[in-house]
């Protein structure tokens, strides 16, 4: 994992309003690909919750550029603290593969788990199903 995953992740959690419905940034988050790649994103909050999280948008980035095999993810508050992904986060970058289960998450300042300790009752490895 790159050491500098949480202040590239920083450089963008600032919080900011956009109106009265929206605002972003209050989280960001950073990935680092197995490519040594890293992707970052912003949350965005909705008045009627159609946002979605700093991973989703990183996730989307990476995606975009061709590659889904996860190293390291961090997000953080505009605080600079870590924060864990949440459930829905955890549940996307686990279905890009499963090699994913191995990716290393900061879920509080100085404390990480794999993935797979996130997600220790998988529904998907009861499936009989690849992915």
């Amino acid at each position: 994992m790159r050491k500098d995953l949480k202040k590239i992740a920083a450089r963008f959690a600032t919080s900011k309003t956009l109106n009265d419905f929206v605002e972003y940034g209050g989280v960001a988050a950073a990935i680092e690909t197995a490519e040594g790649n890293v992707y970052t994103g912003i949350s965005i909050d909705t008045a009627c919750s159609m946002g979605f999280c700093a991973e989703h948008s990183a996730v989307a980035e990476m995606l975009k550029n061709g590659e889904h095999l996860i190293r390291a993810v961090v997000a953080v508050g505009d605080d600079g603290n870590a924060v864990p992904p949440c459930g829905r986060c955890r549940e996307l970058m686990s279905q890009l593969s499963k090699e994913n289960l191995n990716a290393i998450i900061e879920v509080k300042n100085g404390v990480f788990m794999t993935l797979k300790e996130l997600l220790p009752y998988d529904w998907k490895e009861d499936l009989g199903r690849e992915w």
